[in-house]
């Protein structure tokens, strides 16, 4: 049976394209009460409604155009379809480092299926060199999908597994390791991987995509080419994440694990690094550290792996009113910890209080962070924060609340003692808790503002 020349079209849609003699892949010119429009008409995803047409303008962005309003379509040419990114065998050479890339179910290059829409990754090494060559130009690459899930179904299970696999990887000789990572929950995995896989001789990078890679303004190609350059290249041995740092194609900048933050729901430039400034500027020919703190490469194949992790954890995000039963029913629920995000230095209000002290002497673990991202718990400057030190909550320094979670999670997963629950939270790991804030941090890396340009043009060369 012949492909369906209208695949997908169906009611006013199928209509006006069998009305004006076009199909789809039919390269048209399209007159309709919005306006003219040049473009190639795709296949409608089974789930789409059946009133637009959709076009592939020259841009390379998909519009939608309503059928009624469609006066006249004419055809000047036909494109074949394909659906299959072009593979090709990575090359091997002996002389470059071996670098292992994990997928967990974020874009980093892709096709789109018309059947359905959506936008699914390529991730064979020869998909990936298919798409970018340039990463045959820096490594040996082997690849493992060890899960295809949104970043928001990450959880324990993937963690654990996640962790083990990057032990190993390193164990076997790795030179470095990626991880292709949706990225609305990518610094929950790359705070609790810290923990989880402690003094690694190779960096550890995890990198995504805000646009996949079938738009223009795609920026899976740049992050991947960087991150894979990081991982293979960087003298920097920890876990951190590379993705876009202004919002031109110019750069990537390279976050620590757990000082790393999701900041714009759609901006290229969305991963900021809060309370520090990142670890390094990075592009396709150079790598600029921006801090000598870092854990450096090593020859070794030692690392420590500690996939513990208890999920029976929360973020209470305080708010005006809050009222004490949350609490009571998140102890009553079974769970372990609490990290509160509170106000200011670390307050919430005094109906609170009775019941946070029923749950610390029921045995529950409350660690308190600030909501405002930037700054510290600071609970002896109030009598509101010393009285809540009194029910047993303790200040989390500047632990990002979602890393204040993870680190929480993973400690009880080792342990219930309160004294060294207590120990383990408040030694640092890699950076989640600092002695200070750089002077100039707040302004640094946090958007096109004068003062952070001067500072680039100090170090941008």
């Amino acid at each position: 049976m012949s492909e369906d020349p209208l695949k997908g079209y169906r009611g006013p849609g199928r209509r006006v394209l069998e009305e004006h003699g076009v199909a789809v892949w039919s390269d048209v010119d399209v007159e309709s009460k919005r306006g003219r429009f040049r473009g190639l008409i795709l296949p409608r995803s089974e789930t789409a409604d059946d009133r637009h047409v959709v076009l592939k303008l020259k841009s390379g962005y998909n519009i939608g155009v309503a059928a009624d309003s469609i006066t006249k379509m004419s055809e000047h040419g036909r494109r074949e379809a394909h659906y299959k990114i072009p593979e090709k065998e990575f090359p091997h050479d002996s002389g470059k480092p071996n670098i292992m890339l994990f997928g967990t179910g974020g874009t980093i290059a892709s096709r789109l299926d018309y059947r359905t829409g959506a936008v699914i990754p390529a991730f064979s090494p020869g998909e990936l060199y298919g798409s970018v060559p340039e990463l045959a130009d820096i490594c040996n690459l082997r690849t493992e999908k060890l899960f295809g899930v949104f970043s928001e179904n990450m959880a324990a299970p993937q963690y654990i597994t996640l962790a083990e696999r990057i032990g190993e990887e390193i164990a076997a000789g790795a030179d470095g390791v990626v991880i292709g990572h949706g990225t609305d929950t990518m610094h929950h995995t790359a705070a609790v991987l810290t923990f989880m896989v402690q003094d690694p001789p190779v960096p550890i990078v995890m990198v995504g995509s805000q646009r996949s890679s079938d738009r223009p303004s795609s920026d899976a190609a740049m992050n991947l080419i960087n991150a894979v350059k990081a991982a293979a290249e960087s003298d920097i041995a920890e876990v951190q994440v590379c993705m876009f740092g202004p919002t031109s194609d110019e750069y990537c900048l390279l976050h620590r694990g757990t000082r790393v933050r999701k900041m714009h729901s759609s901006y290229r430039s969305t991963f900021r690094t809060i309370g520090d400034v990142p670890l390094a500027m990075i592009d396709p020919k150079k790598i600029v550290c921006l801090r000598e703190d870092y854990k450096r490469r090593r020859a070794d194949r030692e690392v420590r792996v500690n996939a513990a992790f208890e999920d029976r954890v929360t973020i209470l995000y305080y708010y005006p009113g809050m009222r004490p039963d949350l609490v009571d029913a998140i102890v009553e629920k079974g769970y372990r910890g609490i990290v509160i995000a509170g106000t200011g230095l670390g307050h919430v209000n005094k109906p609170l209080y009775e019941a946070m002290r029923r749950a610390t002497e029921a045995g529950v673990h409350i660690y308190m962070t600030v909501q405002t991202l930037w700054g510290y718990v600071q609970m002896y400057v109030y009598e509101t924060g010393r009285e809540i030190m009194e029910l047993g909550v303790v200040p989390a320094s500047n632990m990002l609340p979602e890393v204040a979670y993870m680190k929480l999670c993973w400690v009880l997963g080792q342990t219930d003692d309160r004294a060294e629950v207590r120990r383990l939270m408040l030694t640092p790991v890699s950076g989640e808790i600092t002695e200070r804030e750089p002077y100039n941090g707040y302004l640094v890396f946090q958007g096109a503002i004068p003062e952070v340009q001067a500072f680039l043009r100090t170090i941008k060369r």
